[in-house]
């Protein structure tokens, strides 16, 4: 699998999606070049946010984007979206056998160990991080820094996503460190923050990994 350079992920919590909308902020994202993009939220699902995720699957289908969604393997299923999944989620040999063999899965890592147990998983991707210190997970792993970056590269084939206080000033360097993707939570927000302003933001990314 070959990652797009830039992986948008749209938090509830912060950022776009509660400034601007889960749906325009997507909207903004792809028109502005993303062309993978995560949609995180912890709590639950009620109807209208898996009906605003099926929009977001199909616009991400119109624009030959990826949609993943995070943790929740039935909606991914559902909706035949990719899934992420954690070290504490579902398995991701279970979460394989829900969403089927041709869907994205992507599984994050923290440390070298994981990484080298996460290489024989049925997974599409690893992310790994947090690379820098960040906000957007309240009890957050250790911070692993850019040299870790370069040394679990060598660990593992699959494609490798660098997460983690991740900006448009650290991302070149942490695709140099072998990175296929980096991806961005909280530097994804701009002030202030209209369908507009995103568009930038994204293009801004997209210029930032050298695209």
């Amino acid at each position: 699998m070959k990652l797009p350079r830039v992986y948008p992920i749209l938090d509830s919590g912060l950022g776009p999606w509660p400034s601007l909308g889960l749906v325009p902020a997507v909207a903004a994202l792809l028109e502005g070049g993303a062309r993978i993009l995560q949609v995180r939220h912890k709590g639950s699902w009620g109807r209208a946010l898996y009906e605003e995720a099926r929009t977001v699957v199909r616009l991400c289908r119109e624009a030959d984007a990826i949609a993943v969604i995070n943790d929740r393997a039935d909606v991914a299923a559902l909706l035949g979206a990719g899934l992420h999944v954690g070290q504490d989620d579902l398995p991701p040999a279970e979460a394989r056998r829900l969403i089927g063999p041709g869907a994205v899965l992507g599984f994050s890592s923290h440390n070298p160990e994981q990484v080298c147990a996460a290489a024989a998983e049925p997974v599409s991707y690893l992310a790994f991080g947090p690379v820098f210190a960040t906000r957007s997970k309240r009890n957050p792993d250790p911070v692993v820094g850019i040299e870790q970056v370069r040394a679990c590269r060598a660990l593992v084939d699959k494609p490798l996503v660098a997460i983690g206080g991740i900006t448009r000033a650290t991302a070149e360097a942490v695709l140099a460190a072998g990175a296929d993707s980096v991806a961005v939570i909280g530097d994804l927000m701009p002030q202030p923050c209209t369908a507009e302003t995103l568009r930038e933001r994204m293009a801004e990314w997209l210029r930032a990994a050298g695209m």
